[in-house]
């Protein structure tokens, strides 16, 4: 009989731990990966208490309410023995009866059992999401297989599905990840990796396809599986076997600290890590040669016919039927190669075909020998296609091979630099008649590609043709031209509408610059290259690798004549955007800025002389200088105004706006606000983002928000707040969506006293930062979720929090962000009877708002400060507290600030009633609280009222 564990939740064995809670099993601390399906036997035979659990409770438990064979119980026991290693006598079998834990298995509450994430906030979470591509027809011959690879995905956490090329390994991938995608419980996503020529690249490949806008952080496995942390997620990894060294590392960090992961792979070589599970993808079976009546039925002729048909013939004929069956057995039965045999059977004849390929195989000498029979098939298949091709067709495939990933007929034509535009869209589509290249007929226009398998051939042609370095040569020239467009057009186009057409190119974009930069091309081109794509890196927040190329753009460009300079000014923009919003790098921004600046005035270009200016203005407000960026913003605003562009004169408004919000002059700065809000009526909706960083509405409005809060009108700024948030989210900017939540709604909920908006705001802001690795404003989180701990009463562990966000913050501290926490800080260490420290913390934020000219903060400053004073000395400080509460107050009046009124008014006011003169405390909160037309919900106002209440004597 099992023990009662009643609701205890972690079982525990010498080192080992089962975690129902987290379903983790850990030894010794450290994850060890396992399948869903496999965690819940080992649950199921933890509860049991050394107990046998037979075959049958564990399959009706485990597969509740669907059949399936006893095979694939066994299929997650031997994950689980495989999981526990050296500890596998563990799980006992007792032969044809069921299993059992062994050991004195201890059960316990979990150390933590506190929800990371609120139940509201799910609600900001993006929902449950696929790429995965439609299929365009069922698999032939695979139904078992697939079947076993499901199984595999609920027992393993890293499946790998191996064999040679054309074995179908991609399609396989594809189609089990098809079929769990209903039970999955979380996200699947497919990343490709066949376009990925530097190893380097694999986290940033599948950061881009899950959308993970890693601001300024390194793109690695780190960062990777810091961002998807606890998301449930089956990521297939496609054509891993040329960047096997770089997905095997990646793979073992994303599974041991990600719990919710399962990775499926496809790659010719094993990844060899811990907790892999190979499975070798066998072929389509085809007739024996022994066969008087070969079965014409085999999955191998079956596919032959289908592909056949599929082109417009129909096989029936004896003599037919018996040549394909020698064809399918010929080709080892692997897919790809029986595909290119069918389309060369629409023309040529099954029996042709069949003695053709005999010739081919009776005199094979490509490929090395020392290769897998399977892998001299499809190279002998592919010489034999490549062979029998038109000289022209021949030609166009190898020169196409120069791409990365897929490309346009527009790519194709400049590319492989044949004159006739009809000539090559005929050979394509003959290509693609022959299985040599694939169409994608979505959109308006056709894009093509070439499989992994094919153009991995054809480059090799091209190599040995001479001709390689001219046809990489045209990639990159057609590039340069393509992004000398889209950068025009990413003034007018929304950032997400922008990406979901440019996007696509970025592997061969870096196909062309690694050409360009390696020893056979040409810099010149390389550098054009870059300058013209830099919108692709800063628009998809792919600043590392922006920053990495750009610094090696610039050290290959020469020459001091206009087009050198134009093109430095442009790199050295690049350069400045990713310094600005890297780790650790924003104060390397400004000399990139001020580079810019000189050469955009030296050229006498007013388009970059506004993203200078714009972005030393930013650099400024980073460096505490709020004068000098008045100044900048006055230049700006000069420029500007010889525009009839709205946005440019909106962003002026901007500039001046924020910049007067900061040196506290709040009517000055509501004066431009409402000048932009005015003028926004006249851009379009969602507005580009790549000249000035931020999306021009959605900033617009949570800095509103923060000016009308500060003048009294809170009603006013939560509505504001509330529509910014659906704003943000839809712009799909990540540093836009976190100024949406730091600047605006977490301080603004705070203020207000709902404390409940506040922490499903901050944990938003968590959550986003989280996935979206953006580190200032993540620290900034981890601060405000402090503040709230501590304004809940939990003063120490809240004091905490907030000490290490800022301490981790560093230098960044000192950003106009930061005062909020600093003033809460020094307000929290008065609570907790550390008056003292409190006292230094809030006199050094004075001091430093005082040498910078940043007054926006300082009368609630002043005021924390008088509350502390009272909790120092009491009554025997009351004039000095007194003194504090009166700065504050004329500050704020004459700031225009009424909400910091509000609250100076309250203290100066108790600090009167302490002193029994209730008619002067009266006095002064009725002078304040009259000013205000509404927000009478909020917490100072209502304390306002009930201060009122109280009787005059």
């Amino acid at each position: 009989m099992a023990r009662d564990h009643g609701q205890r939740s972690v079982y525990t064995y010498s080192g080992w731990e089962i975690d129902l809670t987290r379903r983790e099993v850990r030894l010794r601390g450290a994850h060890v990966p396992l399948g869903g399906r496999a965690f819940d036997i080992i649950a199921a035979l933890a509860a049991a208490d050394g107990q046998l659990v037979t075959k049958e409770e564990l399959l009706a438990r485990i597969w509740s309410g669907v059949y399936v064979e006893e095979i694939a119980l066994r299929v997650h026991i031997a994950a689980i023995r495989k999981a526990f290693g050296a500890d596998r006598g563990m799980l006992e079998t007792a032969v044809g009866r069921g299993y059992r834990l062994l050991g004195s298995w201890e059960a316990r509450e979990p150390a933590d059992t506190a929800r990371v994430v609120l139940e509201p906030v799910r609600t900001l979470a993006p929902p449950i999401a696929t790429n995965l591509p439609t299929a365009t027809s069922g698999l032939i011959g695979r139904a078992a297989i697939i079947a076993h690879v499901q199984e595999l995905l609920s027992a393993y956490r890293v499946i790998t599905l191996t064999g040679p090329g054309g074995i179908g390994k991609t399609v396989l991938a594809l189609e089990a990840a098809r079929a769990v995608v209903p039970t999955l419980d979380g996200d699947c996503v497919f990343v490709e990796l066949a376009s990925i020529s530097d190893p380097k690249l694999v986290p940033s490949a599948v950061a881009r396809t899950l959308n993970l806008k890693l601001d300024g952080e390194e793109t690695s496995a780190d960062a990777v599986a810091r961002t998807l942390a606890n998301r449930k997620m089956l990521l297939v990894l496609d054509n891993c076997e040329h960047v096997v060294d770089a997905v095997a590392p990646f793979a073992e960090t994303v599974v041991s600290r990600c719990p919710s992961i399962t990775i499926l792979t496809t790659s010719r070589e094993t990844l060899r890590i811990d907790g892999e599970h190979v499975c070798r993808v066998p072929p389509l079976d085809a007739p024996s040669a022994d066969e008087a009546d070969p079965d014409t039925s085999s999955p191998a002729v079956e596919l032959f016919l289908v592909r056949a048909k599929a082109l417009g013939v129909v096989f029936s004929a004896e003599e037919d039927l018996t040549a394909i069956a020698a064809i399918c057995r010929r080709l080892d039965g692997i897919p790809l190669a029986i595909e290119f045999a069918a389309a060369r059977a629409v023309t040529l004849g099954p029996p042709k075909v069949a003695a053709s390929l005999d010739d081919r195989f009776n005199v094979l000498t490509t490929g090395r020998r020392t290769a897998l029979p399977r892998h001299r098939t499809l190279r002998a298949t592919l010489d034999w296609s490549y062979e029998l091709l038109p000289d022209i067709e021949a030609r166009v495939l190898c020169r196409l091979a120069v791409f990365a990933k897929e490309f346009s007929l527009e790519a194709a034509i400049f590319v492989t630099g044949e004159d006739a535009a009809g000539t090559v869209t005929d050979n394509l589509a003959s290509l693609a008649a022959k299985s040599l290249i694939a169409v994608d007929l979505r959109g308006d226009s056709p894009h093509y590609r070439l499989l992994d398998t094919t153009r991995v051939y054809a480059m090799e042609k091209l190599r040995g043709s001479g001709e390689y370095q001219q046809a990489a040569r045209r990639l990159a020239e057609f590039y340069v031209q393509l992004f000398t467009r889209a950068d025009k057009a990413s003034r007018s186009t929304p950032q997400g509408e922008w990406l979901s057409i440019y996007a696509p190119h970025i592997d061969n974009v870096r196909a062309g610059l690694d050409w360009a930069f390696s020893s056979g091309g040409d810099t010149r081109i390389g550098v054009a290259l870059m300058a013209a794509a830099v919108p692709l890196w800063v628009q998809a927040s792919m600043l590392a690798e922006c920053r990495e190329r750009v610094q090696l753009a610039l050290a290959n460009l020469d020459g001091a004549g206009e087009e050198s300079a134009r093109l430095r000014m442009e790199l050295s923009a690049a350069l400045g955007w990713s310094l600005m919003y890297g780790v650790g790098r924003a104060r390397e921004a400004g000399p990139a800025w001020t580079r810019v600046l000189e050469l955009a005035e030296q050229l006498d270009d007013r388009d970059y002389r506004l993203r200078a200016l714009w972005a030393l203005c930013i650099d400024q407000f980073n460096n505490g200088e709020f004068q000098k960026a008045l100044e900048l913003a006055q230049r700006f605003a000069d420029l500007a105004a010889t525009s009839d562009d709205a946005i440019e004169l909106m962003m002026a408004d901007r500039l001046f706006a924020t910049t007067l919000h900061y040196l506290g002059d709040q009517s000055g700065a509501r004066h431009h606000i409402d000048r932009v809000i005015t003028q926004l009526a006249v851009v379009p909706q969602r507005t580009p983002i790549i000249r000035f960083s931020f999306d021009v509405r959605v900033s617009t409005h949570y800095f509103q928000a923060r000016i009308l809060w500060l003048q009294g009108l809170a009603d006013q700024a939560l509505r504001i707040v509330a529509r910014n948030i659906e704003e943000g989210r839809a712009s799909g900017h990540a540093l836009t969506f976190c100024s949406v939540l730091g600047q605006g709604a977490c301080p603004l909920a705070y203020f207000s006293g709902d404390l409940d908006a506040a922490e499903l705001y901050c944990a938003a802001l968590l959550d986003h930062t989280e996935r979206h690795p953006i580190r200032l404003w993540h620290l900034w989180a981890r601060g405000f979720k402090g503040m709230l701990m501590a304004k809940r009463g939990d003063i120490e562990g809240g004091l905490a929090t907030l000490r290490s966000a800022l301490d981790g913050a560093g230098e960044a501290r000192f950003l106009p962000r930061f005062l909020l926490p600093l003033g809460e800080l020094a307000a929290g260490l008065g609570q907790a009877g550390q008056v003292g420290e409190g006292l230094g913390v809030v006199d050094d934020a004075l001091a430093r708002c005082e040498a910078r000219e940043e007054r926006w903060f300082v009368a609630e400053l002043l005021r924390i400060k008088g509350e502390l004073i009272l909790r120092e000395a009491g009554r025997s400080s009351a004039s000095d507290a007194e003194e504090c509460f009166m700065q504050s107050l004329e500050l704020a009046q004459q700031q225009g600030a009424l909400f910091w009124e509000l609250r100076s008014s309250l203290n100066l006011a108790r600090l009167r009633i302490d002193k029994d003169r209730m008619a002067e405390a009266r006095a002064v909160v009725l002078s304040v609280y009259e000013k205000f037309t509404e927000g009478f919900e909020i917490a100072d106002l209502r304390a306002a009222r009930s201060l009122l209440a109280l009787p005059s004597v």
